[in-house]
């Protein structure tokens, strides 16, 4: 009807179904809705898919296999038809492969953001990560904005050569997913521990560990791993519990050490969180990982690696004690081994991240600033784009 503005429209592209990528997806994509923007998401079949659903998305089935492969041509070609098909104001790519595949279909025709998650060429090495060098600075002609994560994620696009315009939104959680009174963190704790049968033999005293994440390269465990004989010569009734699963699963459980338990994966990780003393992920590569933000939201400290994102989610003043080098076991075992070693302080910790948190990554907060970057690229003019296409 003349007169009637359409609501703006969004595709969304991502290859992870699962894990901290997909929750970011599926919190921005139900912010979208609830705002009235008419969004799309294009992802393979899982978790991501039936939760965007459930927001109100419109979810296109995009097979996509994770890393460059024999599928980019049907990739690209399905994404170039979907862009036909729908027409979005805008289009959002998350992570490696959509970034990959989806600049290659619009070619800077829509105005696209895309959103690393982590630098693919920080995944990689040798010629592999050559060439994802000299692609993602290639590709930069093609995308409007590089939104990252962190800071410390643009600094690295930056140093790397890669040249575009640039907006950082530090990631946000779901507060609404993390209730707590604050009052009853140690009742919490104990009632968390008596709903896992992993912690049914676990002394009421002893130290919990807990590592969220997806087990592979990327998030370290086998560092992890190799740390802990350090951490029971000083706590012998310490138990470190792995959540998640993934490529290394096998090659993880075989070098496990006494005191290890791998609990898989599971639908949510908020009772792990609640039951635990510590939360450690020692990631080798980040934008800024989920697991810290969500941990604290429960009132619990962390343990992180010096990686992109590490720094600007905890608190002020916690960097000192809670943050160590990448890829160095010993370290990390004598820090987990100091921490545990002063439970009321860990408390304290806890307390202070959870405010931290809810001042600085509220979902809500995040979603918001993505809305008002989307908005200025809409009110960009056309000819900004051709120029940018010109480079």
């Amino acid at each position: 009807m003349p007169g009637v503005r359409r609501r703006p429209s969004v595709l969304h592209l991502s290859q992870p179904v699962e894990g901290g990528v997909a929750t970011v997806v599926t919190d921005l994509v139900a912010a979208q809705r609830r705002a009235g923007l008419e969004v799309h998401l294009g992802c393979p079949p899982g978790p991501l898919g039936e939760s965007a659903r459930a927001a109100g998305a419109r979810v296109h089935d995009w097979p996509a296999g994770r890393g460059p492969g024999p599928g980019l041509f049907t990739e690209v070609c399905r994404i170039a038809g979907l862009l036909d098909r729908l027409r979005p104001d805008l289009l959002h790519l998350h992570s490696a492969e959509a970034g990959l595949a989806g600049r290659l279909a619009a070619r800077g025709r829509v105005p696209t953001v895309f959103q690393p998650h982590a630098w693919s060429f920080e995944a990689v090495t040798g010629t592999a990560r050559a060439l994802a060098l000299k692609w993602e600075r290639r590709a930069a002609r093609w995308t409007g904005r590089l939104l990252c994560v962190s800071e410390a994620e643009r600094r690295r696009g930056e140093d790397a050569g890669v040249l575009g315009d640039w907006t950082v939104v530090p990631n946000g959680i779901d507060l609404g997913r993390y209730p707590l009174d604050l009052t009853t963190a140690t009742d919490s704790r104990r009632t968390a521990r008596a709903a896992l049968p992993e912690c049914a033999a676990l002394p009421p005293e002893a130290p919990l560990v807990v590592c969220v994440g997806r087990l592979s390269e990327q998030k370290g465990q086998d560092v992890l791993l190799r740390s802990w004989p350090t951490v029971t010569a000083r706590h012998p009734h310490a138990l470190l519990v792995l959540v998640g699963d993934g490529p290394a699963a096998g090659t993880l459980r075989a070098a496990a050490p006494a005191g290890v338990v791998f609990a898989g994966a599971v639908r949510t990780v908020r009772t792990w969180y609640q039951a635990a003393d510590l939360v450690v992920l020692p990631s080798r590569w980040e934008g800024m990982a989920l697991a810290p933000l969500e941990a604290m939201a429960c009132g619990r400290p962390v343990l992180l690696t010096d990686v992109a994102g590490a720094r600007e989610c905890l608190p002020n003043g916690h960097a000192a004690r809670q943050l160590v080098p990448a890829d160095d076991p010993f370290t990390l075992g004598r820090a987990l081994g100091e921490l545990l070693a002063e439970p009321r302080r860990l408390v304290a910790a806890g307390i202070e991240a959870r405010a931290h948190v809810t001042t600085n990554h509220d979902v809500r907060r995040s979603a918001a600033e993505v809305g008002d970057l989307y908005r200025e690229l809409l009110r960009r003019p056309h000819q900004d784009r051709r120029e940018r296409l010109a480079r």
